[in-house]
């Protein structure tokens, strides 16, 4: 049970890369966690961290030991379940990631309802618009937008979106509306480097693919700086259908070149512990599962 413990604080601080976060999520104090990885590495002849005055990481031997002790107390906890029965309550920590607007739009209200039915469950969501390495990084659930790479994760596909370029009513009354993608290089552009678009917007034409290379007036770092932007009459940016769909139904901003749209990009649930998932993954999964694919907005 003492080697259980160590593994467990192992894996904490090498998922916070800090002592201190990990004896606040342990609630245990951090002498305590630095005795319990003292330990850990006297046993086995190994060090684990690389620790300087502001950062701690795995040495190599480190990063290959937490893998084994995330399938090993995985299997710990499986092995639990399978006692106690597949019906029970699932507790514990989750680590849930998404994408900045459509997390705070989609997912957290399902973290609540989640937490509501399970009480002993944790929930701690980090909501980036990055692509985040769910092994790396220790999350156990992320959203993905978009095609997906080759890769070990299994993903449920839960919906899609759309990119779509929008610009307020105000400015395409002034400016005139594009009738070709060409014509943006005449107008008004506003790019976010949040975002996973790049500054060569693509797009459809009688069904062959064509970039327009474009240079944009005012480049941001949020997709919602950029939004605002755009509904303020700034000029013309580029988003995916979640993010304005409320700014669309209000009329604060239109739609444009619909016709020259690339297919919609798919949404994808992913975990990394394939069908023998915990059952904190499986509930979460089910869950959000229901909540998205019942989403018109969505589908």
């Amino acid at each position: 049970m003492d080697q259980l413990h160590q593994m467990k604080v192992f894996v904490c601080v090498a998922e916070q890369n800090s002592f201190v976060a990990a004896a606040r999520l342990l609630k245990m104090s951090a002498p305590a966690v630095s005795r319990a990885i003292a330990a850990l590495e006297g046993r086995l002849g190994v060090k684990l961290f690389l620790r300087t005055t502001r950062h701690v990481r795995t040495t190599d031997a480190g990063g290959r030991y937490l893998e084994d002790c995330r399938r090993i107390l995985l299997e710990v906890e499986q092995a639990d379940e399978a006692v106690v029965g597949v019906h029970s309550d699932p507790s514990g920590q989750l680590m849930v990631t998404a994408p900045v607007l459509f997390g705070q739009k989609y997912i957290m209200p399902g973290i609540v309802q989640y937490l509501e039915e399970y009480p002993n469950m944790r929930v701690t969501a980090a909501l980036l618009d990055r692509v985040v390495n769910l092994m790396d990084e220790g999350f156990d659930i992320g959203v993905r937008i978009g095609n997906l790479p080759d890769s070990t994760l299994h993903a449920k596909k839960v919906g899609s979106v759309r990119q779509v370029l929008v610009a307020s009513p105000e400015y395409l009354g002034k400016n005139g509306v594009p009738k070709s993608p060409h014509e943006l290089q005449q107008h008004c552009l506003i790019s976010s480097v949040g975002s996973s678009l790049t500054h060569d917007w693509n797009f459809l034409d009688q069904g062959k693919r064509q970039g327009v290379s474009i240079s944009p007036k005012l480049v941001v770092n949020t997709n919602q700086a950029a939004i605002d932007a755009a509904v303020s009459g700034f000029g013309i940016t580029r988003a995916l259908s979640y993010q304005v769909i409320d700014e669309i139904s209000a009329g604060t901003l239109a739609a444009i070149l619909i016709p020259y749209e690339l297919p919609p990009l798919p949404i994808h649930l992913l975990h990394r512990e394939g069908i023998q998932a915990s059952a904190k993954v499986r509930s979460f999964i089910d869950l959000m599962t229901k909540r998205l694919i019942g989403d018109a907005q969505l589908n």
